[in-house]
C-alpha cells in the first residue's frame, strides 16, 4: 500500500499520509513522495488547491525515529531546497491543513506550514523537540513567533507544549475546529470554495503575502503593481467583470 495517497476532485488535490500503523511518522521514500507531489501540485495548472491530511487517527507523529535507529536514512542524499516544509513555503497553489489528529514534531511544522489549517476535535499540536533533545527542524523556528508572538511561541516550544485543538483555536493555530467525521467535508468545501476564485489571483496573492514577510510596506505595494499589470490582461480578469456586470457566477480557466 501506497504511504501517501493522491487524490483529485476537480481542481483540489488531496494527499493523505498513509501510514497509519506508525502514526503516519514519516519515512526516508515517503519524505521523497511527498516533496514530489507537492511540486508536481504547484507545477499542474488544473491544480488550484491542495489539500493535506492523515490517515487513520493521527495526522503526522513527526520523522520517524524508529527507522532512524535502526539504520535507516530519512536526509541521506535528499536536497533539502525539495524538502517538504521549503517546498509548502514556496508554493503558489494554497495549501489546506486538515488536521484529523495528532500532529508532533516533524508533522507539527507541516501542519503550521500550510496557508489554512482545519483540525477535528481530537486535533492535537504536539511541540516536544525540546523533550527529545532536538530543535523544530522543519520551518516552525520561524512559523511560530510569526503565528502566535514571540512571547507565547517560547513558552511553547521551549516546554515542549502540546496544545489541544480548543487551545489551537484560541491561539489563531487553526481557524476551525470540528467534530471529526465532518472535518474533510469542511476542508474540502473550503478548498472549492477558493478554487472557484480565479486562480493566478489566488497565486498572485500569495506570492505578494509571502514577499511582505521580508520586505517593506513600500517594496510590497511595488511588487503589487507589477503583479497587476499581467493580471489586468487575463482572460480571467475579463471574466471576471464580465460575469459581474452579467449577475452570473464566473468561469475561470486560469488564463
Amino acid at each position: 500500500m501506497s504511504e501517501l495517497l493522491v487524490e483529485k476532485q476537480g481542481g483540489v488535490t488531496i494527499l493523505t499520509l498513509n501510514r497509519p500503523d506508525r502514526m503516519n511518522a514519516i519515512s526516508g521514500p515517503m519524505l521523497a513522495a511527498f516533496s514530489e507531489q507537492l511540486l508536481e501540485a504547484n507545477r499542474d495548472p488544473e491544480v488550484r488547491v491542495v489539500v493535506i491530511t492523515g490517515a487513520g487517527r493521527a495526522f503526522c507523529a513527526g520523522l520517524d525515529l524508529k527507522e532512524q535507529a535502526s539504520g535507516g536514512n530519512l536526509g541521506g542524499g535528499f536536497d533539502l531546497r525539495e524538502a517538504p516544509p521549503v517546498v509548502l513555503h514556496q508554493m503558489d497553489k494554497p495549501t489546506i491543513a486538515a488536521i484529523n489528529g495528532g500532529a508532533a514534531g516533524y508533522g507539527m511544522d507541516l501542519a503550521i506550514g500550510c496557508d489554512i489549517r482545519l483540525a477535528s476535535d481530537a486535533a492535537k499540536l504536539s511541540a516536544a523537540f525540546t523533550k527529545r533533545g532536538v530543535i523544530p527542524e522543519s520551518g516552525g523556528t520561524w512559523l511560530m513567533p510569526r503565528l502566535v508572538g514571540w512571547a507565547k511561541a517560547s513558552e511553547i516550544f521551549f516546554t515542549g507544549r502540546t496544545l489541544g485543538a480548543d487551545e489551537c483555536l484560541e491561539l489563531g493555530l487553526v481557524s476551525k475546529v470540528v467534530p471529526g467525521e465532518l472535518l474533510m467535508k469542511e476542508a474540502l468545501a473550503l478548498a472549492h470554495e477558493i478554487a472557484a476564485n480565479a486562480p493566478l489571483a489566488v497565486q498572485g496573492t500569495k506570492r505578494m503575502m509571502r514577499m511582505a514577510l521580508t520586505e517593506t510596506f513600500e517594496a510590497n505595494v511595488h511588487h503589487v503593481y507589477l503583479q497587476l499589470l499581467p493580471l489586468f490582461r487575463s482572460k480571467d480578469f475579463s471574466e471576471g467583470v464580465k460575469s459581474f456586470l452579467e449577475k452570473r457566477p464566473p468561469k475561470f480557466e486560469g488564463k
